[in-house]
C-alpha cells in the first residue's frame, strides 16, 4: 500500500519541491495540497492521508493550531511532520506538544525527507532522536521529583521508555535489554496506553515534562 502524503505550505514553491520528492519515491503519493492550516480538516477527512507535511507558520491557521485541531477531532488522525525554517524555534516544541511526530528543516535533503515518513509511517523509532532530545530538554521545567509515578509503569516499562527517550529503536531497545523485538513492541504499546501518548515522541515529551528523564541524565 502506498503511503499517502498531504503537503500544507503557503508558499507554492516549497509544495512543488516536496510533491516532486515524494511522487518519485516508490510506496508514496501525494493525495493534496493546501495553503494554510484552515484547509487540513476538510482534506484529510475527504483524502484520509497517513502523513501531512505541515508548515510551522503560516498567515491565517499556523501548523500548530491545526495539528493541535487534527489531534483532538479526528478519531485516526495522520501523523504530522512540522516543517520549518528553525530547528530551535519554540514553534516547533509546541507543535510536538500538540501531537505532531517530528519536524523537518526546509533545507532537509530528500533522502531525509522520504526517510522522515517512512519513519513516522513505521513508528518503531523517532524521527532525528536528538534533535527532539534537545528540544525537550530545553523546555523541561526544573526537576521536582518523577511525574510519572501515578502513571503504573513496571520497572521494565520505566527502562523501556528511558531508552525511547535516548532514541533508541526498538531493535536497539531489544539488544540493550537482551528481549524479543516482539517483546519491545508489547512494552512499547504499554507504556504509550499508560501516558496516554500517541506515538512515541509524546511519551519522550511526558519524560521530559515530568521529570521522570532530566537534561543531565
Amino acid at each position: 500500500m502506498s503511503v499517502r502524503v498531504l503537503l500544507v505550505d503557503d508558499e507554492p514553491l516549497i509544495r512543488a519541491g516536496l510533491r516532486a520528492i515524494v511522487d518519485s519515491e516508490a510506496g508514496l503519493s501525494v493525495v493534496g495540497e493546501a495553503a494554510d492550516g484552515a484547509e487540513v480538516p476538510g482534506l484529510v477527512a475527504r483524502l484520509r492521508p497517513d502523513v501531512v507535511l505541515m508548515d510551522v507558520r503560516m498567515p491565517a491557521v499556523d501548523g500548530i493550531r491545526a495539528t493541535t485541531h487534527l489531534m483532538s477531532t479526528v478519531d485516526e488522525p495522520p501523523k504530522v511532520i512540522v516543517v520549518t525554517t528553525f530547528e530551535n524555534d519554540d514553534y516547533v516544541y509546541d507543535a510536538l506538544v500538540a501531537g505532531a511526530s517530528g519536524f523537518l528543516l526546509k533545507r532537509a535533503r530528500p533522502e531525509e525527507i522520504v526517510a522522515a515518513i517512512r519513519t513516522v509511517v513505521a513508528g518503531e523509532s523517532l524521527l532525528f532522536p536528538a534533535a527532539i532530545r534537545r528540544l525537550a530538554a530545553q523546555h523541561a521545567p526544573a526537576p521536582a521529583g518523577d511525574g510519572l509515578a501515578s502513571a503504573g509503569l513496571t520497572e521494565r516499562e520505566r527502562d523501556v521508555l528511558r531508552l525511547v527517550a535516548a532514541g533508541l529503536s526498538n531493535v536497539e531497545i531489544a539488544s540493550e535489554l537482551y528481549v524479543g523485538v516482539q517483546t519491545v513492541k508489547t512494552h512499547v504499546g504499554n507504556v504509550l496506553a499508560k501516558l496516554g501518548a500517541r506515538d512515541r515522541t509524546q511519551a519522550v515529551i511526558r519524560a521530559y515534562d515530568s521529570g521522570f528523564v532530566t537534561p543531565s541524565r
